[in-house]
């Protein structure tokens, strides 16, 4: 079993984690905030979101956005200030986020209220450069949560269909090609990350664990955790530590929330982008 150690303790519930410029990144949705991790376990808030930031990503000229999923809103987060307004989304469920090299901005809806609403299928919508208002480009998935661009692929994770579901990128942010990347049947993937192999790590709430999983299916790694794993992200020195938002998860919610860290046998993408 991989030894887990605990970089971050006392997250009221942990999400999104991002690695970047050697630092870890996540978002703290039961404090409002997203915060910046140094190598060593210090932390700096780096913005308070008073509606719960869901998720964060960067566009390609390093602006930090997040999906502030209640307000339906994408805030642009910088180091001096409150949040601006970068986007309206609209109506829905918002949720993950991932941006590709072009500058399209993909955020899923789950579809429904979560947890206690009736299921209904979610999308994916693209916010394209100089657009307004994000447009519809996926329909009909089953809880859509972590997603990771590689090259022009999208990977989502469907949590109530045991999948991860690919996707061809046009330039103008349209997606094609709909397709089944794995089937991960009795696991419920939630956020994701790219390796250098092409391979995908995936969160799983209810399983404790975060599992390495290949194009096609085949089950690579697996690394267990005593309470529910939401997110992960490859990184640290040498791209070879796996970072896992975990929380204990219940009929009364999460508690408990930390960031663990381990050390893994594959090496983070440059392209990938962690749910």
């Amino acid at each position: 079993m991989a030894e887990l150690r605990t970089l971050v303790s006392g997250v009221a519930m942990g999400e999104s984690p991002r690695w970047r410029d050697g630092r870890l990144w996540f978002c703290d949705w039961g404090a409002g905030q997203v915060v910046r991790v140094e190598p060593d376990g210090t932390t700096a808030v780096v913005a308070e979101v008073a509606d719960m930031p869901i998720c964060i990503d960067w566009l390609p000229d390093g602006r930090l956005l997040a999906v502030s999923g209640q307000q339906g809103l994408l805030l642009a987060v910088g180091d001096d200030g409150p949040p601006d307004q970068h986007a309206v989304l609209g109506a829905g469920r918002w949720n993950e986020i991932a941006v590709d090299g072009r500058g399209n901005v993909f955020v899923n809806d789950i579809g429904f209220d979560f947890p206690g609403g009736e299921f209904r299928p979610g999308r994916v919508c693209v916010l394209t450069p100089g657009a307004d208002r994000p447009r519809e480009v996926a329909d009909g998935l089953a809880f859509p949560n972590g997603m990771a661009i590689r090259g022009d692929t999208l990977i989502v994770a469907e949590s109530y269909a045991g999948r991860l579901t690919a996707f061809d990128i046009a330039p103008d942010g349209g997606l094609s090609g709909r397709r089944e990347f794995a089937a991960v049947e009795g696991s419920a993937p939630d956020g994701i990350c790219l390796d250098t192999d092409g391979a995908v790590w995936f969160a799983d709430v209810p399983n404790r664990r975060c599992v390495r999983v290949a194009e096609g299916g085949a089950i690579l790694e697996t690394v267990d955790a005593d309470r529910g794993c939401f997110s992960c992200a490859l990184g640290g020195a040498d791209g070879r530590t796996l970072f896992i938002t975990a929380n204990q998860w219940g009929e009364d919610g999460a508690g408990e929330g930390v960031v663990y860290a381990t050390e893994v046998n594959s090496r983070a993408s440059r392209s990938s982008a962690a749910g």
